[in-house]
């Protein structure tokens, strides 16, 4: 679940562009009373494909990045005040890494120090290639929280994307001041590690501590185990333009061994390669939903070397070739 403020964010634009909201809602299993009470917590997967809808109703690709970039940020709630209590920006973020899952609870933040101070997105029980506006308005947030607890104008050393996007990159250089790696491994921002002692002007330690303990219950209710085949899935979907997406590298990187993986899968009423080939149509359908993906890419980022077996596999999972699909022509797609 999540807070739900980012689909009442997204409802006020469509209002604005006098677009038809309820159609949208209903599609993405949300209703309008569901978004006009601020205190009831919305799906986050049915906030996802609200988003994806709105985006292409709209005809706006960079939907989450341009609602990001005007919104007040002490709408993000206690996670905001929280953060802004704090006596550094260091221990800002990692109030935002520790605090996360109170706003979303799909999305983990993870705090790393090394030459640089990192900050990772990663997904719990969501699919991470569904998603591409909701992670863009978190990291473009995340971005304006840094400038705006700091004071200044503090730029990322670098900043890495998941999705693929063969245009846009212009806007993102601009906002973030960086390079931005589109189809990475990971999603996450990085920082000169000398960030994290600014003070902050706002730092206020009476009211931390009472924010920290609101946030502490909070917390200790929202933790709950992940599904096993949505965390293989997002481990699968980087391996598998380069050929690494097999059982063992999975199994690895989940630290598990082979076996204990193929078992927990079998409890789930899955095998590895069950969730591999569901996975792989459910992407080349979102693929060949974007206009800018060639089918040759579509065919590298699923792992295949010829465009042929590609459109054999794509043919065998719904009836139809990607061009036929791309086209409309087939209706089930």
């Amino acid at each position: 679940m999540a807070s739900g403020g980012l689909v009442r964010l997204a409802c006020v634009f469509a209002v604005k562009e006098n677009l038809e909201v309820g159609p949208l809602l209903r599609k993405a299993g949300l209703t309008p009373q569901h978004v006009d009470n601020p205190t009831f917590p919305l799906n986050v997967k049915s906030q996802i494909m609200f988003l994806n809808l709105l985006a292409e109703s709209a005809g706006d690709e960079l939907l989450g990045f341009h609602l990001a970039q005007t919104f007040d940020l002490r709408e993000i709630g206690m996670l905001y005040y929280v953060m802004a209590s704090s006596d550094t920006l260091g221990d800002a973020l990692q109030r935002a890494t520790r605090y996360s899952r109170i706003v979303n609870e799909g999305m983990q933040l993870k705090y790393l120090e090394n030459e640089r101070l990192t900050i990772r997105f990663e997904y719990i029980d969501v699919a991470r290639y569904q998603d591409r506006h909701q992670i863009e308005f978190f990291m473009v947030s995340l971005a304006r929280l840094v400038r705006q607890l700091s004071g200044s104008n503090l730029l990322p050393e670098r900043v890495n994307i998941a999705h693929h996007r063969d245009r846009f990159h212009s806007p993102f250089k601009k906002f973030f001041g960086c390079e931005v790696a589109f189809g990475s491994s990971m999603d996450e921002i990085a920082f000169p590690s000398t960030i994290q002692l600014m003070p902050l002007a706002s730092a206020d330690s009476f009211l931390h501590a009472l924010l920290i303990a609101q946030c502490e219950q909070t917390h200790a209710h929202r933790l709950r185990p992940a599904a096993l085949r949505v965390s293989v899935e997002n481990e699968i979907v980087p391996l598998l333009p380069h050929g690494k997406a097999q059982a063992p590298e999975i199994a690895r990187k989940l630290g598990m061994s082979q076996r204990t993986l193929a078992r927990r899968l079998a409890s789930e009423g899955l095998s590895f390669t069950a969730v591999l080939e569901g996975l792989r149509c459910d992407l080349a359908k979102h693929y060949l939903r974007e206009a800018d993906l060639p089918i040759t890419t579509i065919a590298w980022l699923l792992g295949y070397q010829e465009v042929s077996a590609f459109t054999h596999a794509f043919k065998r999972w719904t009836g139809a070739t990607p061009k036929q699909a791309r086209s409309k022509e087939f209706s089930g797609f």
